[in-house]
């Protein structure tokens, strides 16, 4: 077997991992998905006022493609409204990290992580 190689991208993301860590307060809805038995598990913490998107967090167990793409995610979601829908989508992110196609599971795992803080943010803002 072959050692992976990464692109320029996802060496850049995994490297810097900006975006890592948690949030806490009251605005922050906090989702995960995934397992460490199964070799990913993704989480997002999401802060949330006026229905943007101010700040949020991660925290991944994976490979470097699924924390460079957790990175990723973080940044484009400053400032964006809130969705249940990842800020740039599954094929998108899938091609510009150059993610095999043996590890899209792992960016479903991420886009599920995602939706489950969307809908955690969303009922600390109706409380």
């Amino acid at each position: 077997m072959r050692p992976q190689r990464y692109n320029a991208l996802t060496s850049q993301y995994f490297a810097a991992a900006a975006g890592a860590g948690v949030l806490e307060g009251a605005r922050v809805g906090r989702g995960a998905a995934g397992s460490r038995l199964q070799g990913t598990w993704v989480q997002f913490d999401l802060e949330v006022h006026n229905e943007r998107i101010s700040a949020a967090r991660f925290l991944a167990f994976g490979c470097p493609h699924t924390i460079a793409v957790c990175s990723r995610v973080t940044e484009l979601a400053l400032g964006r409204e809130i969705h249940a829908s990842l800020p740039d989508g599954i094929d998108s992110l899938r091609a510009q990290f150059d993610v095999p196609v043996e590890k899209l599971g792992r960016l479903l795992t991420v886009e599920d992580a995602w939706g489950a803080a969307v809908a955690a943010a969303r009922r600390r803002a109706e409380a």
